[in-house]
């Protein structure tokens, strides 16, 4: 008995190479792509350790949780960082990021967060990397959240590597990923005798066994399933268009915004600022006395396949999280997260207006 999951033909170097062909295009970057057979932790951890080292210094800017990974990972390579961490409920700014470059001219290395989704904020890639590539540094971009949701150019914005994920605003597989790499990177990396080799981790590998071979004869043995999802969730987007994808997703954060903003309750954006809100999550700060995941659980026990979670950590008594990215990118996945988070805070006796909501969503988001 043949199932279509399992007996599945070989996946061949030439269509290996094709998908990261279209991923490139994706991304309108001449760079190399390289697709790792993982989560985008895989490739995000592959870009540190293989350009940082003793020696390195580092400027890691902090505006969510990953930014705080990327620290840890680069100060366990031997690299001297210095933080630049801005309040989750804003963004980092080209002239903060530039006066940090100032006091320290020595920085060879800097690493920034695109879109993070578990704070809901994004940040100014095409001013920073204005800034840094002025300066010289190494630039690494965490955009696994922010391609399809929002403008994404790593060539034209001076990033040397830049990590995608699919599946967020893709809608994709999560056991695959990307990363472009631009040829001053691959310097830097082949001269850093700490860079991983012979190692799943390591980028060198691809570089000097796949892309400098010819993308003839592949590492290992491509993980079948998530590499046909990866392309057929980049056909969609084709299909679709990159534009409309990414008004999709600005349309649903401005509607969540408004329309929660509308539903009462001292419900309130946790982003201050609309232009520092990310497109693919709009992340909420629950009312005084009202414990956000207590909130979201009873707002999931009606619909559990809303897409709603608490803040992770210490935020998940303060922060609620609407994330209408990918298939969720829809007036009907906020106007059904916001009516059950009116149910929900209803329930604790908050007083809420649903009507003003729904009316506050449909008229940001018009059909």
């Amino acid at each position: 008995m043949t199932h279509p999951f399992l007996d599945l033909t070989p996946l061949t170097a030439a269509h290996f190479a094709a998908i990261e062909g279209r991923v490139a295009r994706l991304l309108a970057t001449e760079q190399d792509v390289v697709i790792m057979q993982g989560e985008a932790l895989l490739p995000l951890e592959g870009c540190i350790r293989g350009a940082a080292g003793p020696g390195t210094v580092a400027l890691n800017v902090i505006t969510g949780p990953y930014g705080q990974t990327f620290g840890d990972w680069l100060r366990d390579c031997g690299a001297q960082v210095h933080d630049l961490a801005v309040p989750y409920h804003s963004a980092v700014t080209a002239e903060q990021v530039a006066r940090a470059l100032a006091e320290h001219p020595e920085i060879d290395f800097v690493s920034l967060v695109h879109a993070e989704a578990a704070t809901g904020n994004t940040n100014p890639v095409a001013g920073i990397g204005e800034v840094v590539r002025a300066h010289g540094a190494l630039f690494m971009l965490d955009a696994v959240a922010s391609v399809g949701a929002e403008p994404l150019l790593p060539d034209a914005w001076g990033v040397d590597l830049c990590v995608i994920g699919a599946q967020k605003a893709m809608g994709g597989p999560a056991g695959v990923s990307a990363v472009s790499v631009s040829d001053r990177a691959w310097e830097r990396i082949a001269a850093n005798p700490h860079a991983p080799r012979h190692s799943y981790l390591s980028l060198l590998d691809w570089k000097q066994r796949w892309i400098d071979g010819g993308r003839k004869a592949l590492l290992h043995a491509p993980a079948q399933l998530e590499m046909l999802a990866l392309e057929a969730c980049v056909e969609r987007i084709e299909a679709e268009g990159l534009e409309p994808l990414m008004a999709r997703h600005a349309a649903a954060a401005a509607a969540t915004r408004a329309g929660a903003v509308a539903l009462g309750a001292e419900l309130t954006p946790y982003v201050h600022e609309a232009r520092d809100a990310a497109p693919v999550a709009t992340t909420l700060r629950a009312p005084a006395g009202v414990d956000a995941a207590e909130l979201v659980a009873r707002a999931l026990a009606a619909d559990p396949t809303l897409p709603l979670i608490a803040g992770g950590g210490a935020l998940s008594k303060e922060m609620i999280r609407v994330n209408h990215y990918g298939v969720d990118a829809t007036r009907g996945a906020v106007l059904s997260s916001l009516a059950a988070l009116g149910s929900a805070l209803a329930a604790t006796g908050r007083t809420v207006d649903p009507e003003a909501a729904r009316a506050a969503v449909l008229e940001t988001w018009p059909s």
